[in-house]
């Protein structure tokens, strides 16, 4: 019966990735060219703005909330970056025109990002405004900020430095790749080895009990969804640069990928469990399987009806696992 339990707590354990590694086997057989080199850098492209979102998203899980505004963040961080560097900012009524390097751009757009996150942060602690609320409300509010700032048109022509960032590679490995890569290592040290990593989990294990303790609980939370805000703006610059351009309908949608790719990792959307870790595979997962999908030339609407259905599988096996503990 031991036995049998502990069989059990390694297969809860490592769920996520015997699904990844399934996955692969399935579509290494059914699609052809699924398991080549080629594919292999183009899933992790396309899977590093989604790992960049989800791991702000999982800070921000883990302490009990949710960030439905990460994809108008990104748009509207990649749309500063691209229209600072490439116009500037210009004050006619002083005379003034102030031009941009691309740092001073990625800056401009990296702060942007960090105080939409801290206002969604502030938005919920101060005002108590329930997370799927305001940033609800922020989802719009960001979006209707890109289109205003875009003027509704691409903020096109960028040029190759920029677009580098993007498309580049480094050591043989893309430039995106080594971002996302050095992201997940920061974070992975952060809610490992440091105090305010366990103040994270402590908030969305028990959010009283962490009061009770002494700790900041809104000083916490404020720090997370500021986070979550600057990691969006890294993945609009990734967007950014990849396409060369910047649209108003940038990180559309993004925001459910990233929820997804959390949950699918194993992070229980009731706080204080799960691991970043576990959302890389969570992100692998729905980069594979967008991938398969393509190749298979399984029709669009059925690649977001199979998506949806992997999310509901995801989350019942986490109330299941949950239930039984």
């Amino acid at each position: 019966m031991l036995e049998l339990k502990v069989q059990k707590e390694i297969l809860v354990r490592f769920q996520s990735l015997l699904a990844l590694l399934l996955m692969v086997v399935i579509f290494s057989v059914c699609a052809e060219g699924f398991f080549s080199k080629d594919n292999f850098w183009l899933v992790l492209r396309q899977v590093s703005v989604n790992t960049c979102l989800s791991v702000g998203m999982t800070l921000v899980i883990l302490t009990g909330g949710i960030d439905l505004s990460v994809g108008s963040i990104l748009a509207l961080s990649g749309a500063i970056m691209a229209g600072l560097f490439k116009n500037g900012l210009e004050f006619p009524v002083f005379n003034l025109f102030i031009g941009f390097t691309l740092p001073g751009a990625v800056m401009a757009g990296l702060t942007v990002g960090s105080f939409l996150g801290f206002f969604n942060g502030l938005m919920i602690t101060r005002f108590k405004i329930p997370p799927f609320v305001a940033t609800l409300a922020m989802l719009t509010i960001a979006r209707g900020l890109t289109e205003l700032w875009t003027g509704g048109a691409a903020i096109t022509g960028l040029g190759k430095t920029f677009g580098y960032l993007g498309t580049g590679w480094f050591l043989g490995v893309p430039i995106q790749v080594w971002t996302c890569a050095a992201i997940v290592a920061i974070v992975l040290v952060v809610l490992k080895k440091t105090r305010f990593g366990r103040y994270v989990y402590a908030v969305g294990g028990n959010e009283r009990a962490a009061k009770l303790s002494g700790l900041n609980v809104n000083r916490i939370k404020l720090l997370v969804y500021t986070i979550a805000g600057a990691l969006a703006a890294v993945g609009g610059l990734i967007v950014t640069s990849k396409l060369n351009s910047a649209t108003p309908t940038a990180g559309d949608g993004y925001e459910l990928d990233s929820i997804a790719a959390v949950v699918i990792g194993g992070t229980s959307l009731s706080g204080g469990k799960g691991s970043v870790l576990g959302t890389i595979l969570g992100a692998l997962i729905i980069g594979v399987l967008n991938s398969g999908l393509i190749i298979l030339r399984v029709p669009p609407f059925w690649q977001k009806v199979i998506k949806g259905f992997v999310i509901l599988l995801a989350v019942a096996i986490d109330k299941l696992n949950t239930k039984e503990q």
